[in-house]
């Protein structure tokens, strides 16, 4: 085994297949062991270089592994998949990340810290509860108006559902439905503020999210949430390359020599394109507020593109902002904000 130099590994829930390779690429060997028996392989493998997909587990094996002297590296799955051949199955998969790791221009993903991966899934715990509440509150609406009785929107007029079941003759066995969907509705908003407090709490102890808290119109989720994803940025060459991979860019078809450029390519993380979408659309809304660079462009943008351009636009620059705090250990600095008369 001293000849080994790359280390395939299709991962799994209980059991990983291995492709090992020399320097000239010719197979060394193929294994098929458990999750134990994994770590103890690579605990007495002489230092080299494993690949893996950058798929479930793969960022704590990436960990685990890095302890024992390897150099790890995480492909996207999209970019293993053209080098499968034939037909496919576990080992032909490990086969074809080895393939995939030695193409110089290969990208590969940086694995994740413990403190990320715990953030990033107290976010999608978030995400989960939030359509939960609309999805009850819709139905307390619905449920009502088909016994004639129509609430306001908005969250006031939930609260005040007791009131409202005082005020209509309704049959019990509904005001019992009712009354436990809004004790569910309830729960989630405990649910939902303990976590934006643990949220605000990790976030007051981390230095690089109180730098992203400068940015204009970015807010304490949107600031964790890009410091669980983007971490350093320094897997990013440039700020275009982090905007690029949350589909921020314009998605290219071109031919001939010819140029065309379409709409964004929405590539990567859906939700954190969607708040940094988010975060520019506050910072339009309070324009007349504000001055500086950044709001001289969108002011220009806005005459003479679509507010939804601009909005876009300006969540490219603002992940490009962000890339360059987290890279370069700075906060945003602005010209003084102008109060409107």
């Amino acid at each position: 085994m001293e000849d080994v130099t790359l280390v395939g590994i299709d991962l799994g829930k209980h059991v990983f297949h291995l492709h090992g390779q020399n320097k000239a690429g010719k197979a060394v060997f193929r294994k098929k062991v458990s999750r134990k028996q994994l770590v103890e392989f690579f605990a007495t493998l002489r230092a080299c270089t494993v690949v893996m997909e950058a798929c479930a587990g793969a960022h704590h094996m990436a960990r685990k592994l890095a302890t024992f002297g390897h150099e790890v590296k995480l492909i996207s799955p999209q970019f293993v998949r053209p080098f499968v051949k034939g037909n496919k199955n576990d080992f032909v998969d490990a086969e074809a990340i080895c393939e995939a790791a030695s193409r110089p221009s290969m990208r590969f993903v940086t694995p994740k810290t413990e403190s990320q991966q715990t953030l990033s899934a107290l976010h999608r715990v978030r995400e989960s509860l939030m359509p939960d509440r609309v999805r009850a509150t819709n139905q307390i609406h619905g449920f009502l108006l088909e016994f004639g009785v129509s609430l306001p929107k908005g969250e006031a007029a939930i609260k005040r559902l007791a009131t409202v079941l005082a005020e209509h003759l309704l049959p019990p066995r509904l005001i019992a439905v009712l009354e436990r969907l809004h004790a569910h509705i309830k729960y989630l908003n405990e649910e939902l503020d303990e976590i934006n407090e643990e949220l605000a709490r990790q976030l007051a102890d981390d230095d690089l999210g109180q730098r992203l808290l400068t940015i204009p119109g970015v807010g304490p989720v949107t600031a964790s949430v890009l410091t669980a994803e983007m971490g350093d940025g320094n897997q990013y060459g440039c700020s275009r390359d982090f905007a690029a991979s949350l589909g921020l860019v314009p998605r290219q078809y071109s031919t001939g020599g010819k140029s065309n450029l379409l709409g964004i390519s929405k590539r990567g993380d859906k939700h954190l394109r969607w708040l940094l979408v988010q975060c520019a659309r506050a910072v339009m809304r309070r324009l007349d507020r504000q001055c500086g660079p950044m709001a001289d462009w969108v002011r220009s943008m806005l005459t003479r593109r679509h507010p939804n351009v601009v909005a876009c636009a300006l969540a490219n620059k603002l992940a490009g902002v962000a890339w360059a705090l987290a890279t370069h250990n700075t906060t945003f600095e602005a010209r003084p904000t102008v109060m409107s008369a």
